[in-house]
């Protein structure tokens, strides 16, 4: 889709898809995968070169950690993701308004802030999870000032955790809704989205999961992270036992630990778009 054109478009009425997806991907402890993200926010708002008094939003800001880090940097930061999310996220919340961050209800599909509000526009594998893509992409450029940057990190489709997704999918087709989240981490796809409206640069970079076991981590999953928890609800005792099965080979077939732990790169592409 022409980005110039669905900036105007008509916004689709995802409601019902969106309440499922908020019930997939927002709810419930994120710590099995979240907890070891905070570097990557960290290296995200090295990239865009935060200094104080910016202004700073985060998108769809799940546990804080941009809007933590740029707080870290005296950034003046808004953080905004959906009102169920936030509830949800209590303890996160109050972390980051302790900081100073304000927190603002808010759908990345139709952010609720006027044209060219912020300096720097941010989001940690969030506005990746949208239902309307092109939506949330010109949303984010349309609340970002002219010359400056909108900064991401989105999952690779052929990185473990875009082979999590792809493995669930098998057993819980409607864990995703529309396009594959995942898409965002690939150039091409980023050029649909975003080439219209600026400059991209991208970098391929990692993140390490490390866990005692593999088996300690994907039971760690099973028990905290909502796609995973959905999906084995939803099949019977054999189903249980073989997405369980695929969980471990998948963690195997990544695993670089060579004494019995878990140690495992996560592939992401590091986004900067530069406003025109």
């Amino acid at each position: 889709m022409n980005a110039v054109l669905s900036r105007n478009a008509p916004r689709t009425d995802h409601r019902a898809a969106l309440a499922r997806q908020q019930l997939t991907y927002a709810s419930g402890d994120y710590a099995a995968v979240g907890n070891a993200l905070q570097v990557v926010s960290e290296e995200l708002c090295e990239t865009v070169n935060l200094c104080q008094d910016l202004r700073v939003l985060d998108v769809a800001a799940g546990n804080f950690n941009a809007a933590l880090a740029a707080a870290r940097r005296w950034c003046d930061v808004t953080a905004t993701d959906h009102a169920t999310d936030l509830v949800h996220r209590s303890r996160q919340r109050v972390e980051a308004e302790s900081v100073g961050v304000r927190v603002v209800n808010g759908d990345v599909e139709g952010l609720p802030f006027a044209d060219q509000s912020f300096d720097v526009v941010l989001s940690s594998f969030g506005a990746m999870f949208s239902v309307d893509q092109e939506r949330a992409a010109s949303e984010m450029i349309r609340v970002c000032r002219r010359g400056r940057q909108v900064g991401l990190t989105n999952w690779t489709p052929d990185g473990f955790v875009g082979q999590l997704f792809a493995a669930l999918s098998k057993y819980a087709p409607h864990v995703s809704q529309g396009m594959d989240p995942c898409a965002w981490g690939t150039q091409s796809r980023l050029t649909e989205l975003f080439g219209a409206y600026g400059n991209l640069w991208v970098t391929l970079k990692n993140v390490a999961f490390r866990c005692r076991t593999p088996m300690d981590w994907v039971d760690k999953l099973r028990a905290s992270y909502l796609p995973v928890v959905k999906a084995f609800a939803l099949l019977d005792a054999d189903g249980k036992r073989a997405l369980r099965s695929e969980l471990l080979e998948l963690v195997t077939r990544f695993n670089r630990a060579t004494d019995g732990t878990m140690l495992v790169d996560a592939s992401y592409l590091e986004v900067v778009i530069t406003r025109r």
